[in-house]
C-alpha cells in the first residue's frame, strides 16, 4: 500500500461524503508538493530535553534566541533536545494564541536562530493546533467571509448541544467576535480551528510538515484533545481526534522516521495513554502527567506507596512510543491525573503544602457544590522545599521509564516568582522568570543552593547517557522496598540497573549493596534522607 492509499484510509475514518472527497483531492496536491525528507535520530539513553521559552535567557538587547543558544553550549552539553514553547507571534496567553503558525516572534529573533540552533541540538516545536489568535490573519479572513476560510473556525448552532462538553477554563465557551459567535475553548482570544473542514485540517498539516522542514524533530501537540468536536458528547479525546493523529504519524513515518509526535493531554491517565493508540500507530510519546504531582506527594508524606502503586501500571509501549517524562514544566501541576490515585484528602495535603510554600491553587467546581484543588501554581524546588528533595526528585524522573524533560528552572534551581504573580494577577507566571545571562551565571557560582542543584543535576545527566539500562523502550520493574523508599530496576539487552531513593528525612537500612555508579563506591545498604543511587547490576 502506497502512502496516499494509507492517508486515503485516515481520511475515510475522519470525513464522509463530499467532504471526504475534497480531503482527498487536498492531500494528493498535499503530498505532491511537500518536499520534507528528514531522518531523525530514534531517542536512546542519551536523550534528554530542556524545557524552555525562546526568551527564557536575556542578554542586554540581543536576540534571546541566539542568548538561548549560547547557555546551551556553555552550561547544558547534556541536553540533547531543546522544547521552545510556541515562539510564534502571539497576543496573549504567554505565546499560546498563536497568530502566525509559520513566522518567529520578532522579539525573540528569527528563522536563522532557531535553525542555528537546530544545527546543535534536537529542537521540539510546539505546534498549538487546536486554536489560534482572533488577531491571526487565518481568522480574520473568516471574518470577513473569504471563501476559502468560510469554515475555517467553529461558529455557534443553536442544534448544537455543548452540555456535556469538557471545559478547562471558567471563561465562556462561545464568544462573539465582529458580529460572529465561535467556539473559544481557552480565552476569548483562541478561537478553535475547525478540523470538520478538509480545508483546515490540510492547512493545519502543512504546518506540521513545515515544522519539519524547519529544523523540528519532534512536535508537540498542544492541548490535542480537544480538536474534534461533536453535538451531545464531552468535545473530547473523540475517535476522529485519534485518527487525526495517526494521519499525522503516517505521513512524518513515511517523509521524516523518528520525527516525534508528543502530545499533551492533562488529564487522568487512562484517556492519556490512549493517544499511544496501537502501540505504533500514534504519538511517539505522551506526557506522564501523574509523574509530577505523585513525586510530590510522596516527598510531602514522605510515603511512597502511591507512587509505587501508579508505576506498576507502566510498562513497556513498543520499540516506536514511551512516555514523556517530566516534573516541572510552564504550566502548573495538574491534579486530575491523580484521580483514582489520590484520595481527595491526599490532594487536599499536597494543595495546603503549595499555599504555605508561597504557590497558588486553582479549584474546579464539582457536580454536588463543592470544589476541589485543580492546579498548583508553583516552582517545583519551592513546592518542595529543599534542594536535596528536588535532586532526589530529579533521580526519579531521571531513573523512570522513557525519555526525561527538565525544566530551565529545574536546572538552574530556581525559586518562586512572587513579584511576577503581584505584578501581572497571573499565577502561572510564579515559574516562567525570565534570567539574566550575567546574574545567572554569576548565580551559579555565589548561590550555593543554585551550584549545587545545577552540578548535581548535570552529573546526572551526565551518567545517564552512558547507561544503557536507561534506553527508553527497556523494561522496568518497580521493588517494593518499603513506604520511605521508591525503587527501580531498568533493563535493556544485557544492562540492569537498580535505582533507590529515599523520599523520607529518616535513614533507611536495606539489605542490599553494589557499585553506585553515581559516586563510584559501594553501597553499603544505608540511605541517608533524600539519598539515591543508581547501582549497576552487571
Amino acid at each position: 500500500m502506497n502512502l496516499q492509499e494509507k492517508i486515503n484510509q485516515h481520511l475515510e475514518k475522519i470525513y464522509t461524503a463530499e467532504d471526504l472527497l475534497e480531503a482527498k483531492q487536498l492531500f494528493v496536491s498535499l503530498l505532491t508538493k511537500s518536499k520534507v525528507h528528514k531522518n531523525a535520530a530514534k531517542p536512546s539513553e542519551e536523550t534528554a530535553y530542556l524545557i524552555t521559552y525562546g526568551d527564557s535567557f536575556r542578554d542586554k538587547d540581543r536576540a534571546p534566541l541566539s542568548v538561548l543558544r549560547e547557555v546551551v553550549a556553555e552550561k547544558l552539553p547534556d541536553f540533547t533536545d531543546i522544547h521552545i514553547l510556541p515562539m510564534f507571534p502571539y497576543t496573549s496567553d504567554d505565546g499560546f494564541s498563536v497568530v502566525d503558525y509559520l513566522a518567529i516572534n520578532p522579539e525573540l529573533g528569527t528563522w536563522q536562530d532557531v535553525e542555528n540552533l537546530a544545527q546543535e541540538r534536537h529542537l521540539m516545536f510546539d505546534f498549538v493546533c487546536n486554536h489560534l489568535s482572533k488577531s491571526s490573519d487565518w481568522f480574520q479572513q473568516f471574518l470577513s467571509d473569504a471563501d476559502e476560510f468560510k469554515s475555517a473556525f467553529i461558529s455557534f448552532d443553536e442544534n448544537f448541544d455543548s452540555s456535556k462538553t469538557t471545559r478547562p477554563r471558567t471563561s465562556p465557551l462561545f464568544t462573539e467576535i465582529d458580529g460572529k459567535k465561535v467556539w473559544t475553548t481557552f480565552s476569548a482570544d483562541q478561537v478553535d480551528t475547525n478540523a470538520h473542514d478538509p480545508k483546515m485540517l490540510a492547512r493545519l498539516t502543512e504546518v506540521l510538515l513545515e515544522y519539519v522542514a524547519r529544523g523540528a524533530s519532534s512536535i508537540r501537540l498542544d492541548a490535542i484533545g480537544f480538536l474534534w468536536k461533536q453535538s451531545g458528547t464531552t468535545s473530547m479525546h473523540l475517535p476522529q481526534t485519534h485518527e487525526v493523529i495517526k494521519l499525522w504519524r503516517t505521513l512524518l513515518d513515511a517523509l521524516a522516521p523518528n520525527v516525534q509526535i508528543i502530545t499533551e493531554t492533562n488529564v487522568p491517565h487512562a484517556d492519556n495513554i490512549s493517544y499511544f493508540g496501537n502501540g505504533t500507530d500514534e504519538a511517539n510519546m505522551v506526557y506522564q502527567f501523574p509523574l509530577p504531582p505523585l513525586v510530590l506527594h510522596s516527598f510531602i508524606s514522605g510515603n511512597s506507596s502511591a507512587l509505587t502503586h501508579w508505576a506498576k501500571t507502566i510498562k513497556p509501549v513498543s520499540d516506536s512510543a514511551t512516555y514523556f517524562n517530566f516534573l516541572a514544566s510552564h504550566d502548573g501541576i495538574g491534579l486530575r491525573p491523580t484521580e483514582g490515585i489520590l484520595t481527595d484528602e491526599e490532594r487536599e495535603r499536597i494543595a495546603q503544602q503549595v499555599l504555605d510554600n508561597g504557590g497558588k491553587v486553582s479549584y474546579k467546581n464539582n457536580p454536588d457544590g463543592s470544589q476541589s484543588p485543580y492546579e498548583l501554581n508553583i516552582n517545583y524546588l519551592s513546592a518542595l522545599g529543599s534542594a536535596e528533595k528536588l535532586l532526589a526528585a530529579h533521580a526519579i524522573l531521571l531513573s523512570f521509564l522513557g525519555v526525561p524533560a527538565i525544566y530551565y528552572h529545574s536546572i538552574f534551581g530556581s525559586r518562586n516568582d512572587l513579584k511576577a504573580v503581584q505584578e501581572t494577577g497571573i499565577a502561572r507566571r510564579i515559574n516562567r522568570e525570565k534570567l539574566d545571562k550575567t546574574r545567572l551565571y554569576a548565580e551559579l557560582e555565589s548561590n550555593l543552593e543554585r551550584k549545587q542543584i545545577y552540578e548535581k543535576l548535570s552529573q546526572l545527566l551526565k551518567f545517564r547517557k552512558n547507561e544503557v539500562a536507561f534506553n527508553p523502550y527497556g523494561n522496568q520493574k518497580i521493588l517494593d522496598f518499603g513506604e520511605r523508599v521508591f525503587a527501580l530496576k531498568r533493563e535493556y539487552g544485557k544492562k540492569t540497573l537498580l535505582s533507590i531513593i529515599n523520599i523520607s528525612d529518616e535513614i533507611v537500612t536495606l539489605s542490599f549493596s553494589g557499585l553506585d555508579i553515581i559516586t563510584q563506591t559501594v553501597f553499603s545498604g544505608t540511605l541517608n534522607p533524600y539519598q539515591y543511587v543508581w547501582i549497576s547490576l552487571d
